[in-house]
Parts: C-alpha cells; structure tokens; sequence
C-alpha cells in the first residue's frame, strides 16, 4: 500500500445536489486514489459505530459550539436552550445522525500519501462559511452553525473525512468489509514516486 488511507463520507445535501462527480474529482486530481466506494443509507447502528461515544468527545462538540457563538456574540441559551456544553454537544450529535440518515450517503476509502491531511486540506474547514475558497466545502456551501442551529439542525457542511489515522482506520472499518478495499496501481505513480532521474531519450 502506498501511503495511508482515509474515510470520506459524501453527506445527503452533497449527494442530493450532484455534487458526488465533482467532489471525487478534487480528490482523484490530487493523486488520491479510491480503493473502495458504495453508496449507503446509514442507520442508527452503523452510525453508532462511526461516532466516538466518549463524554469527551461529546463536550468537545458542545465546547466547539460555544465558541461560535461567542464569536458572533450569540446567546445559546436562546438558540439552544442552555449553555451547558455537554447537553449541547449531545444534542448536535444526534442532530448529525439525523443529518446522515436524510438519505443516501457515498462512503469512499481513499488512499496515497498524507492521505488524512490532505483530504482535510482539500475539503476545507469544518464550518463552510469559514473555508476558503478553493476547498470543497468553500466552493460549494456557505452554512454556518448557528443558523441551522435555529432550525433544530446540524450545519451541513458535504463532506466527512477522518481526522487522524487511528480514527481513518476504526471508521473505514465500520463502513466496508476487508474484501471491499481492492489495490490497483493509478498510472500516474510512476511520475510522482519514480526513484532515480529520468534521462532524455
């Protein structure tokens, strides 16, 4: 295997808007090549196996949510109904499986160097309205946080990838079997990673 491999899930909204194309494209233009992909319609249970359930984790969401709304001086008490962390990283958990289980979502192992970082690179910060232009999540979406907040909703944002890869590894797990990860050598390697110098002909 050549590099490190990598979970994206592309969201319903992205997949309802025909965006499944060109998002694989940004991805295959970077040398990244996909070694598994199915479309799916996640439920509860493959969902819980996605989602860490650690109360940790669970207060880092509500904690990331706080500090959006502090820095657009945004009351949550009014949006949320509390200001707790932990009930509102909850909250916002079950309001993404609701998110993901609006309709189909496409599931893709990706795999080559770095390949955790520069997906992430490639589809830009979590929140839309903060990415930049050029990333998938720039280019195609300018959600934010609080305004899905008021409509009982998390802010679609496309795209899921893996953030490390410890968590790339448990997640591509959860969502394909062994048997459906399949090696193949992209062309295109040979010029990136051939050793040696090339000579003219």
């Amino acid at each position: 295997m050549l590099g490190e491999r990598t979970l994206v899930l592309i969201k319903p909204d992205a997949v309802k808007r025909g965006l499944i194309g060109v998002i694989c494209q940004r991805f295959e233009q970077a040398g990244l090549k996909i070694v598994a992909c199915k479309m799916v319609l996640p439920t509860r249970e493959r969902l819980d196996g996605h989602f860490p359930t650690s109360e940790e984790w669970v207060r880092g969401m509500g904690e990331k949510t706080l500090e959006i709304y502090r820095e657009y001086a945004i009351d949550p008490v009014e949006i949320l109904g509390t200001a707790d962390s932990l009930v509102i990283g909850y909250k916002i958990k079950e309001w993404n499986y609701r998110y993901l289980m609006l309709g189909p979502v496409m599931a893709m192992a990706l795999e080559g160097i770095h390949a955790v970082d520069v997906v992430r690179k490639l589809i830009g910060h979590t929140l839309p309205f903060k990415a930049a232009p050029g990333t998938i999540r720039g280019d195609f979406s300018i959600n934010a946080p609080d305004l899905a907040n008021v409509a009982g909703s998390s802010c679609k944002n496309l795209v899921h990838a893996s953030g490390t890869i410890e968590e790339a590894e448990q997640e591509i797990a959860n969502w394909f079997s062994p048997t459906e990860l399949i090696a193949y050598e992209r062309t295109d390697n040979f010029v990136h990673f051939v050793q040696g110098e090339f000579t003219d002909p």
